[in-house]
């Protein structure tokens, strides 16, 4: 069976500094979408979330990281 559905990436700024928040938020995220991908690149300037997957609900994931107090917004 061939999974029809297109594999997206969605790319957040944020401005989460340490791995230890990176990691909780990972887990947070991952536990309401246990199906995508998710990481961040501390090292960019932007503090960069990464999501993949399908049918990203980026308004879901900014409510869950701003949850914990922090910065996050599609970076355009």
């Amino acid at each position: 069976m061939t999974n029809n559905m297109a594999i997206m990436v969605e790319v957040f700024k944020t401005n989460v500094q340490q791995t230890e928040e990176a990691e909780m938020l990972i887990e947070k995220l991952a536990g309401h979408f246990p199906a995508h991908e998710i990481n961040f690149d501390l090292s960019d300037c932007d503090s960069i979330l990464r999501v993949q997957g399908n049918d990203i609900p980026e308004e879901k994931i900014i409510d869950i990281v701003s949850s914990f107090n922090s910065q996050c917004e599609i970076l355009v």
